[in-house]
């Protein structure tokens, strides 16, 4: 039987994952890791047992890379953890869920921190706390030592309520756009730190640990939304997501569209005038706020926090995204945008 080695004094300057071993990482993280409301079984078996009581799981992941996603320089433990967390709660709430639970592998090189990696799970935990949900498990692997790299793979589950899941495929002519949550505040940030600062702290703040407004998706499912998704990619391409899926025309409303995210001075302004630059090209482009986007009949109640900024139109030449008219393309491209949003392996 193999035994777990003993953990290693917290002062040592040898705590890394090489010396603490597997077992060791394990129970620290765990420690920090939270408790789900839903689990009948939590971490420490070979599988953990949740409730479900919709009797359905909504279930995501996402894969964070070091150097991709995130940078060690410039996010600490914490907020990678915040940030590996959000990514995948915002999806379940797209699909009108609430999150119970996240399972998560880790591959990092042997001389890891596990104080860093502690700092991750803090950061997980805290940002599912709110919602009731928890780490429940996971897998942690060894990662060849000469990348460097660590890499955090994050598994969401999700529940529905009872309610019929909100599909990206449920736009319909005459539906109104509607956006929940903030647009181009990470990709602000991203660009600050791009170039060696740390200010305006709320736009860092933002590309660090985004904010997704996780109530509004199942506030939409419950007013009746026809479409929905999160905007990790860009408001551009994520609404050509939908737009594909569900077989319409998304035209956004800028002026609606600078007033629901731009109507008051801030950082992205800030930024923008200070880089020579248009903001409202993060806003139309720019990913990782993981905001709302939705559609909703002509004529619907929109819950708390959602604001409409375009319509649902027949597509007879072909699905896509237009904004006040003109191709999403062209728009992005007159306000310096790099395209419509993010796409991997670009």
């Amino acid at each position: 039987m193999t035994r777990p080695r003993p953990l290693v004094p917290r002062g040592d300057p040898a705590d890394s994952v090489r010396v603490v071993g597997e077992f060791g990482v394990i129970a620290r993280v765990l420690a920090r890791s939270g408790a789900a409301r839903v689990a009948e079984v939590g971490p420490g078996d070979d599988a953990a047992v949740l409730r479900t009581p919709d009797g359905r799981v909504v279930a995501t992941t996402d894969v964070l890379v070091e150097g991709r996603h995130f940078r060690r320089d410039w996010s600490s433990a914490e907020d990678i953890g915040h940030k590996a967390a959000a990514a995948n709660l915002a999806d379940v709430a797209a699909m009108g869920a609430t999150a119970t639970a996240l399972l998560v592998g880790l591959a990092c090189p042997p001389d890891t921190s596990t104080t860093w990696l502690e700092g991750v799970a803090a950061g997980l935990a805290a940002e599912c706390a709110p919602l009731g949900a928890a780490v429940v498990g996971g897998d942690t692997v060894s990662a060849a030592p000469d990348s460097g790299a660590v890499v955090l793979s994050v598994t969401a589950l999700g529940d529905l309520g009872g309610r019929a899941p909100v599909l990206r495929s449920g736009a319909r002519p005459g539906d109104v756009l509607a956006l929940a949550g903030r647009l181009g505040w990470s990709a602000c940030g991203l660009a600050v730190l791009r170039r060696g600062f740390t200010s305006p702290a709320a736009a860092v703040a933002a590309h660090r640990r985004p904010a997704p407004p996780y109530a509004a998706g199942p506030a939409a499912a419950e007013a009746g939304a026809t479409a929905m998704c999160d905007v990790s990619d860009g408001l551009l391409a994520d609404a050509g997501h939908l737009a594909q899926d569900s077989g319409v025309l998304i035209d956004v409303d800028r002026a609606a569209l600078v007033r629901a995210t731009l109507e008051l001075p801030g950082p992205l302004q800030q930024v923008a005038t200070a880089l020579g630059g248009d903001p409202i090209a993060w806003v139309l482009a720019g990913g990782e706020d993981h905001a709302l986007l939705a559609t909703f009949p002509a004529g619907a109640d929109l819950p708390e926090g959602w604001r409409t900024i375009g319509t649902v139109r027949e597509a007879p030449d072909g699905p896509g995204v237009r904004v006040g008219g003109e191709p999403a393309e062209a728009v992005a491209a007159a306000v310096g945008a790099e395209g419509t949003g993010h796409a991997h392996f670009r």
